[in-house]
């Protein structure tokens, strides 16, 4: 299970990169387009896209340490009730997760019920890139409750990591 889970997580980071890289590149056709006299309307495919890499790369910062964390206050706290806020913590965030991605289920509905398009050259049907919004918050939702199933069984949540343990391999040059 640990296997598929983080599995789920560095696939999840690995589209949000992809996301990324769709930017880069909408702006380097927009450059070249530019160049050569041809108009490439770049901001809704690069709003997309943002929220692309935004949404699916939030679980796998989260489960390698990547988010800010009120550490400063959490270190004035005994142990034990250090450990109960993260607890508390975390299980409000995954069920504000959870809260989010029905919510975000109705919308995508809706978008897809009413045949919502963006308003930009390419009309593009809205439920696609809001489809994806929802995939990144449901690994999110995932993400938590691994978290706190892993501070209840008294082990280090992935959100405390002290560093990123993706780049390891990197750091000693393998």
């Amino acid at each position: 299970m640990r296997r598929s889970l983080d599995l789920l997580y560095k696939v999840s980071g690995g589209i949000a990169a992809f996301f990324l890289m769709m930017i880069a590149l909408t702006i380097v056709a927009q450059i070249i387009g530019r160049l050569i006299g041809v108009t490439i309307d770049s901001t809704e495919s690069g709003g997309f896209f943002l929220a692309g890499t935004s949404f699916m790369g939030m679980a796998y910062t989260l489960k390698t340490g990547g988010h800010i964390r009120v550490s400063l206050l959490l270190s004035r706290l005994k142990p034990g009730l250090a450990r109960a806020a993260d607890v508390l913590g975390c299980a409000f965030a995954a069920f504000g997760c959870a809260y989010l991605c029905w919510q975000t289920w109705d919308m995508i509905h809706d978008s897809w019920r009413f045949g919502d398009l963006s308003p930009g050259l390419m009309a593009i049907p809205f439920w696609i890139p809001q489809s994806v919004m929802l995939a990144g918050l449901m690994v999110l939702t995932i993400a938590f409750l691994d978290d706190l199933a892993l501070l209840l069984r008294g082990r280090m949540p992935g959100f405390a990591a002290p560093h990123e343990p993706a780049l390891d391999d990197i750091e000693q040059g393998e």
